[in-house]
């Protein structure tokens, strides 16, 4: 995967502007400060028993992850576990004493203002989503369900929850059709009509969406906004996933992101954005499990798109078409020896063609270390093909999708056009993007996975999904 640096790098290129974390990676909050990113940071599951059964830890955790690198990293929210009650229900009772000490801890610190606390939950744990009406949460969490929304009402906070269309498309047994599931048009005989409300749904998102609505208000808890902080479609599976292919996730996300950046809403909200987050930014190739566990990322791990998003009809294409290549530069204030070392390197051991960077050739000015050293790092980084790994130099080299060709010198990769493709600002990367109407990205420093803005989330530089918030995320 690549490094902090380049992640970030990677996120300010495709303009995106929200972001967010499996867990609070020491790097990788560094390298946000002084960003604007916004950022949600999480507990990671197995932090949560010892953060709900402590307040001093509870304390501690918000001081070294959260107070210590604000203002610089713009965090905004908590995300305590990851579906916990469902992962590891016998945390289930500490849940909500966690999020409670955390919040506490924020309000000591005067900063709950700006950093909310929620947790995210499965769309699973909403029973009878259909007709999203008749909703209701799985009565044997009612004991936690309860305090919880309380506590996101009370807070001002909001639901978070992971919805994947692609799952309740394969567990429907040939019920659900694969168009609902992928946002394509259907004939108005073939929408889908709650029988108490008549209204009628056209695609699994908004269903799963409304039925979490209705669940709260079953519980009388309402006012409570939803989050979508995970959903996408994998471009890859087994031979019994015929249907995870590039052309599904493309389409999937691509009428996803459409979706939620018309602010189109849902029939219960129309009009009212579903601040959403796209899993993932980058794939990830050692994940365990079937092959589409590995293959839910927008690019590769090299930062090569995996597909691109067709938004044409929104009036642009986003940043990872396979029409925009990748090039490998000097990180900008990069050490200059070792800038030099690095350029040695490539240009001997690593045999990378340094001739254009010779006197008088056409990539010999400016003549600077470090526009050298871009030339002979992005030389040996095509050379290789673009593997992974093979744009680092101990550090101090990163992946954009800016080319930096000038004049006369032309840097491998190149396709002649300058500069990036994004959609109202919005851009993807390996990360959760939020779609809400501004770039969002999630980030789990372990892997990387959307508002009328996109977001993206990263893991902890594993996987990045991508979140979009209502544009204004991924």
């Amino acid at each position: 995967m690549p490094s902090a640096s380049a992640v970030v790098a990677l996120l300010k290129n495709q303009q995106i502007t929200h972001v967010r974390l499996y867990d609070a990676d020491r790097q990788m909050l560094t390298a946000l400060a002084n960003t604007g990113i916004e950022v949600i940071v999480s507990v990671p599951n197995n932090q949560l028993l010892g953060v709900g059964q402590s307040r001093s830890t509870a304390a501690n955790w918000v001081n070294k992850n959260v107070a210590a690198y604000l203002p610089n990293t713009n965090i905004t929210a908590i995300a305590v576990g990851s579906e916990v009650l469902t992962t590891i229900p016998n945390a289930a009772l500490v849940l909500v004493p966690a999020m409670k000490f955390l919040h506490s801890a924020l309000v000591a610190a005067n900063l709950d203002g700006q950093v909310k606390v929620s947790t995210p939950h499965p769309a699973e744990l909403i029973l009878d989503s259909f007709p999203p009406s008749q909703a209701f949460f799985n009565s044997s969490w009612n004991n936690v369900m309860m305090p919880l929304l309380a506590f996101l009402r009370d807070t001002k906070s909001y639901l978070m929850l992971n919805v994947y269309p692609y799952y309740v498309y394969m567990q429907g047994n040939g019920v659900v059709p694969l168009d609902y599931a992928l946002f394509r048009p259907l004939p108005p005989n073939k929408e889908a009509v709650d029988p108490n409300t008549l209204l009628h749904y056209t695609n699994v998102f908004d269903a799963v969406v409304d039925a979490a609505y209705y669940a709260m208000a079953s519980l009388n808890l309402t006012n409570i906004p939803v989050v979508v902080t995970e959903t996408g479609w994998p471009s890859m599976g087994n031979a019994n996933e015929p249907d995870a292919t590039v052309d599904n996730a493309d389409t999937y996300n691509s009428n996803l992101v459409r979706h939620v950046l018309n602010s189109t809403g849902t029939p219960k909200l129309p009009g009212v954005a579903v601040n959403t987050f796209i899993y993932e930014l980058f794939n990830e190739d050692l994940r365990p499990g079937a092959t589409s566990e590995q293959n839910w990322g927008l690019f590769s791990a090299n930062s090569t798109p995996v597909y691109a998003l067709n938004l044409n009809g929104a009036g642009s294409t986003l940043g990872n078409n396979t029409s925009a290549q990748t090039f490998c530069v000097a990180l900008s204030g990069a050490d200059a020896q070792l800038l030099q070392a690095a350029l040695d390197w490539a240009c001997g051991p690593g045999q990378a063609d340094c001739s254009a960077i010779q006197a008088g050739q056409t990539c010999y000015s400016p003549n600077t270390v470090e526009d050298h050293a871009s030339y002979a790092f992005d030389s040996y980084y095509h050379k290789m093909n673009m593997a992974s790994g093979s744009c680092d130099f101990n550090g101090v080299a990163t992946i954009t999708t800016t080319d930096p060709s000038h004049g006369s010198c032309i840097f491998l990769g190149s396709g002649g056009a300058n500069g990036t493709s994004s959609v109202n600002g919005t851009v993807l990367g390996n990360v959760t993007y939020p779609l809400t109407g501004t770039n969002i990205t999630s980030l789990n420093s372990s892997a990387p996975h959307l508002q009328s803005q996109i977001h993206p989330i990263l893991f902890p530089l594993v996987a990045l999904p991508i979140l979009f918030w209502n544009l204004p995320i991924l």
